[in-house]
């Protein structure tokens, strides 16, 4: 069929023996590169340093902005509470609405969770540039 659809000048090349073949050759040419990486690095294992330990921080690193206060507030607590703390307030923000029911009638309620509210925004706002000093 594509025979019929080639002119008479044009020679065309066949897909199957000729581009498999050379797909082929390809793929073995980067198979034998990896391969050849692979056992180098088997043989001769470069490191760049000690291993890494979890439970040692070296003092130059430092999170992305948005943890900074958490890891500021590490410096200060446990490292199990300090994992653990935040976790519960986050799933206590999250159910808060289902556990209280009640409608808010009261301006002095309103205004004791704005300032609760309010003293827990400028504590992680204080912690974020702390631990970007």
């Amino acid at each position: 069929m594509s025979d019929k659809m080639t002119s008479e000048g044009n020679e065309s090349i066949p897909f199957y023996p000729t581009h498999v073949k050379t797909e082929l050759k390809v793929s073995l040419i980067v198979l034998g590169i990896i391969l050849l990486i692979g056992i180098a690095g088997l043989v001769s294992p470069l490191g760049i340093g000690d291993q890494a330990d979890p439970m040692n921080t070296p003092a130059h690193v430092k999170p992305e902005w948005y943890f900074l206060s958490l890891y500021q507030l590490l410096k200060f607590i446990p490292k199990t509470a300090g994992a653990v703390i935040p976790v519960l307030l986050v799933g206590l923000i999250i159910i808060w609405p289902f556990i209280d029911r009640k409608p808010d009638t009261s301006p002095r309620y309103r205004r004791i969770r704005f300032i609760v509210a309010a003293i827990g925004v400028i504590v992680i706002i204080a912690l974020t540039i702390w631990g970007a000093r």
